[in-house]
């Protein structure tokens, strides 16, 4: 069909306005109704709900792009959905939905008639209803209302590797100001015309935040345009306070967009072409803020302020107020938009999409209708031999990185896998990769550049937050992802993390959401390594952050060498709808399971390590958890024989933290009966531990032995040092750990001065050690589990 060149017809026009004010009633009704949804008498102070929750300010503005992306969707047949990045317009999108079809599609008691329109009205903002900002519950939304900053991320991240989709991204000027959004509009560096879909970017600027104005609505037009074109935009302008002459404005702008994305799609992906970076169109929407709402209450200016941010009007005590609003509301004519049992009239409603053409019906946002299994490699091809514990060293993560070069070459015909990375893929041993897929790289390759392709699925950019950003929108929309990244600075996305696990978790109640594939991270150049880097590098708490999530979602995996990891990662490569933590280092470490013995371990979980300790009545059990932790725990054990040649020690590991609580909090938790035959009921446990010891302590306080578990872990104490070193630095060596046993045996008290004078002894060669060669005493440094 050739593109409009002119303006709406006015028949058209006509329609699509009166659309736009339905959606709008609907919109103010769900914010302020409880009843007498289409004003079939006077409003009374009854009607109105006795908590006004919802937003205004950006709703008009919202419904009126839905409209003309609908407009765009059915005249060109085309696969889009919508990112609504200002995520307090929820009111609008439900309406939205609700007019389209899809809202009832997915609650059928809220059909499209008067008593469904009642009931969507009290829903919105109401015990047991629904939010108020753009949620899980929301039919077409992938993005939570909540997420300030991360809209044009998940829009990128959902048009990678679909070819055919056009994601429309509606920016807030109010999140424009975030961190993460500045640096998201570099994403358009990263998608292949070629191959990829594309994305609009709508940067709705309406002037307000709660409070204040907004940055990009303040400065001049050509300032302005020359920032977003020096983001690599082609932005086209739309501006204006007049509804027909805007519908007019959009139309015009909507059509040259998509013709420039085809043009743009059609060059990259004729036969021979070389893709190069292309400057994709934009649209910056100008719009007063509470567009269409009262423009005067109490004497105060409204619309085209912060204050119409909110709720306009308040204080339903001012018989005024009462008036006011039904006056706004009528001011819709919902007389002609609805017929007398409340139904949307087809004069209009015939102007939506059908079927998965609606935005609120497109699978892409409900990405588990298109999510198919990876293939995968046996992992178990990809093991280390252990012939016996402790007698060869391997890198964790190197290990790793052949089975996700695999995992890739697997996976490239269905190009539904990526590997996100913040410029660490090669620090932290993945490099292997490379052999398969390059790192995604749009601009300019120059001649020193090494594994940059624009056909890669090696995603790598400087920031925490487009990696984070991009594979959320990729899992979203149905495919799979593994973000790698150093441990200390994995808290950059902390928020995000936070918004991602509160989705699944509220998902996993709605039945038509279908699971999509587990958030997937890979924490590596990990705390006890980062000696070189120094305390700037070492922190482990993104292990507490993500503990504190529903225990539906969170899984915390602390794989003690090569073979377990490999075993854990195919895990959370096959899991679903969950966020897996998985902390393992990338230096040469001991490797002390082979490839059997790593799978039974890490399917338990945890387990005793007959091979390193006396399993039948211990005095003292040394638990670890990281691969760090478990060579101090392991070393110590081998000291405490020395000292102590009758001493019983039983030797635990943990690789899947959740065990540790009671199963009546977590689906992995150890049964009482399990936990206690492990740990025992009454014996010490010195638990030697990757991260802060207070999470040890939250995760088992339940449990009946809990007085006598004194964990080890890192205490905030690091600087550029040797390796052990750090662990010194932390009371988490050996000898500590050693002389912690003796001091929690009871039978040997009496050895307990003496063993902390040898303790002090050792610490002072240590240290002098370490101060005049650099490096570590050749008894620590070349220790070895005997053989």
């Amino acid at each position: 069909m050739p593109y409009r060149q002119g303006p709406l017809a006015p028949d058209m026009l006509r329609r699509m306005d009166a659309y736009w004010r339905a959606a709008n009633y609907l919109s103010v009704g769900q914010i302020y109704l409880r009843d007498n949804a289409m004003l079939d008498r006077a409003l009374t102070i009854a009607d109105v709900k006795p908590r006004l929750l919802g937003h205004w300010g950006t709703t008009p503005g919202l419904n009126f792009l839905y409209v003309h992306l609908n407009r765009l969707i059915v005249e060109h047949d085309l696969d889009m959905i919508n990112i609504i990045g200002p995520g307090h317009g929820g009111p609008g999108l439900v309406a939205h939905t609700y007019l389209e079809g899809s809202y009832t599609e997915r609650y059928p008691a809220i059909e499209r008639s008067r008593s469904g329109m009642h009931r969507l009205f009290r829903q919105f903002s109401w015990p047991g209803g629904i939010p108020s900002h753009v949620a899980p519950e929301t039919p077409g939304s992938i993005h939570e209302g909540g997420e300030l900053g991360y809209s044009l991320a998940h829009a990128y991240g959902a048009a990678f590797d679909n070819p055919d989709l056009l994601v429309a991204c509606v920016i807030g000027d109010g999140e424009a100001e975030t961190g993460a959004l500045a640096a998201s509009w570099h994403s358009n560096k990263f998608l292949n015309p070629a191959r990829d879909g594309a994305v609009l970017p709508i940067l709705h600027l309406n002037g307000f935040k709660i409070a204040n104005p907004t940055i990009l609505a303040r400065i001049d037009h050509d300032e302005l345009e020359a920032l977003l074109r020096g983001y690599g935009h082609e932005p086209i302008f739309v501006e204006g306070s007049d509804p027909q002459v805007v519908h007019q404005q959009l139309a015009v702008a909507l059509d040259d967009a998509l013709a420039q994305i085809r043009a743009i799609q059609a060059a990259a992906r004729a036969e021979g072409a070389n893709p190069e970076r292309p400057r994709w169109p934009m649209i910056v929407f100008r719009t007063p803020k509470g567009w269409t709402g009262p423009k005067v209450v109490d004497g105060k200016p409204v619309e085209g302020t912060w204050r119409a941010h909110q709720v306009p009007i308040a204080d339903f005590k001012d018989p005024e107020h009462l008036r006011q609003l039904e006056a706004w509301m009528r001011s819709y004519r919902p007389e002609e938009l609805f017929d007398t049992n409340g139904k949307f009239l087809d004069e209009y409603a015939s102007l939506a999409p059908t079927g998965h053409r609606r935005m609120g019906s497109n699978p892409h946002a409900n990405g588990g209708e298109l999510l198919a299994p990876l293939s995968l490699p046996d992992f178990r091809t990809y093991a280390v031999p252990v012939a016996a514990p402790g007698q060869v060293d391997a890198p964790a993560t190197r290990v790793l990185g052949t089975y996700l070069r695999d995992v890739m070459k697997l996976n490239m015909g269905t190009v539904n896998f990526r590997l996100f990375g913040p410029d660490e893929t090669a620090s932290n041993r993945l490099a292997d990769v490379y052999d398969v897929s390059g790192k995604v790289w749009m601009a300019d390759i120059e001649p020193v550049d090494e594994n940059l392709s624009t056909d890669g699925r090696v995603m790598e950019v400087l920031s925490e937050h487009l990696c984070q950003g991009w594979l959320e929108g990729y899992l979203l929309t149905g495919r799979h992802g593994l973000f790698s990244c150093y441990e200390a600075f994995v808290h950059i996305v902390d928020s995000m993390v936070n918004q991602h696990a509160k989705w699944l978790k509220v998902t996993k109640g709605i039945p038509w959401r279908r699971p999509i594939a587990s958030l997937n991270y890979l924490l590596t150049s990990h705390v006890w390594r980062q000696d070189h880097n120094g305390l700037s590098h070492q922190d482990p708490g993104f292990l507490d952050h993500v503990a504190n999530k529903t225990a539906d979602v969170a899984r915390l995996y602390l794989p003690p060498d090569a073979n377990t990891l490999l075993s854990v990662a195919d895990h959370c490569l096959r899991s679903r709808g969950y966020v897996n933590v998985i902390v393992a280092g990338k230096q040469p470490e001991a490797q002390w399971l082979g490839m059997d013995a790593a799978v039974r371990h890490c399917t338990a979980g945890a387990g005793i390590w007959d091979w390193a300790g006396d399993d039948a009545d211990p005095e003292v059990v040394m638990a670890c958890a990281g691969d760090v932790p478990t060579l101090e725990a392991l070393a110590a054990v081998t000291l405490l024989r020395e000292y102590v040649p009758d001493i019983r020690i039983r030797v635990v590991n943990v690789v899947d933290l959740m065990v540790l609580q009671p199963r009546t909090r977590h689906p992995h938790g150890l049964d009482e009966r399990e936990f206690d035959a492990m740990f025992t009921r009454d014996k010490p446990v010195i638990f030697a531990f990757h991260g802060y010891p207070a999470l040890i302590h939250r995760l088992t306080y339940a449990r009946a032995n809990h007085a006598n578990i004194h964990v080890r872990g890192y205490q905030e104490r690091g600087t550029t040092t040797t390796p052990f070193d750090m662990v010194v630095l932390n009371d988490l060596d050996r000898y500590r750990l050693a002389l912690d046993a003796i001091e929690h045996i009871p039978r040997l008290r009496d050895r307990v001065p003496a063993e902390t004078a040898r303790y002090w002894t050792t610490m002072e060669r240590h240290k002098l050690y370490i101060a005049e060669n650099g490096d570590d005493m050749p008894e620590v440094r070349d220790w070895r589990w005997p053989a």
